[in-house]
């Protein structure tokens, strides 16, 4: 499959533009967030959007990741995907709003018709070709089934860049297949720690070679994290030197063994509730 089209621009102003400079009017609130998560609209020189805000204001503070703030570490996130070229993560930025400063991110049709093409719950011990495994899960009544995904390029890369942000919070709800074809991830406040705190339901790849295509990825984004390129001086304004210090190690371990990641055993490896 070949890499994803990316959100073209209009009359000049690109989404990440309208995003940042737009006024942001409050539609609505995500009731299920676990933080504050409005639903908004923005609009600027002619344009209009839907987006989510996220106040900093409106953050529980984590005991597992007491520096900076989720919103900053959602724009990380946006950041390194887009150094990827994958196009990943919906544009997002950091700038002010109605209840302070937060995470300001394009809202993102899903298609629930695509989204039942990527995770199932399965009989049997094995999948079937093309699906992979992630586990068992109990069904109720005793009964237990194995929980899949897609064998889907866009998922494997989707697991690369969580391997190299370090996303400690993949569930099946954070992926977002559209109907012409994309594919993204959001809700990434859990991310970028300096520790390996990788939790996923994408580890149907694990412990298999990387791509050509990622490896290829992975080698230019280590060019860009040097010190003084323009990614590590955004990351620096987003997240800690230690945690910028940990992603260029996690990539560089990534290049070394060629392979993506295993679980460590050390804790749970996938987030829960897993959807």
């Amino acid at each position: 499959m070949s890499a994803p089209e990316r959100i073209p621009p209009r009359s000049g102003v690109t989404p990440a533009e309208l995003l940042a400079k737009g006024e942001l009017t409050v539609r609505g609130r995500i009731r299920d967030a676990s933080n504050a998560a409005l639903f908004c609209t923005v609009s600027h020189d002619g344009q209009e959007a839907t987006c989510i805000y996220k106040p900093v204001a409106g953050e529980r503070p984590l005991w597992d990741f007491p520096e900076g703030t989720l919103a900053a570490r959602e724009v990380a996130a946006y950041e390194v995907s887009e150094a990827t070229g994958w196009g990943l993560v919906p544009p997002t930025v950091l700038r002010d709003g109605p209840y302070g400063e937060g995470m300001c991110q394009l809202w993102i049709e899903a298609s629930v018709e695509d989204g039942a093409q990527l995770l199932a719950l399965v009989e049997g011990d094995e999948p079937e070709d093309g699906w992979k495994a992630i586990g068992f899960a109990e069904v109720g009544g005793g009964r237990t089934a194995l929980l899949v995904h897609a064998d889907d390029e866009r998922l494997r890369r989707l697991a690369v860049l969580d391997a190299v942000i370090n996303n400690a919070d993949r569930k099946g709800s954070h992926l977002l297949p559209t109907a012409e074809g994309r594919l993204y991830g959001i809700d990434h406040g859990v991310t970028f720690h300096a520790e390996d705190k990788l939790r996923t339901l994408l580890w149907g790849w694990a412990g298999e070679a990387l791509t050509a295509e990622a490896l290829a990825v992975l080698g230019s984004l280590r060019d860009a994290l040097v010190d003084g390129g323009g990614l590590a001086v955004r990351l620096r304004e987003l997240i800690t030197s230690d945690e910028v210090e940990a992603l260029r190690a996690r990539v560089e371990a990534l290049l070394t063994s060629g392979r993506h990641p295993e679980p460590s055993g050390e804790w749970p490896a996938i987030p829960w509730p897993p959807v």
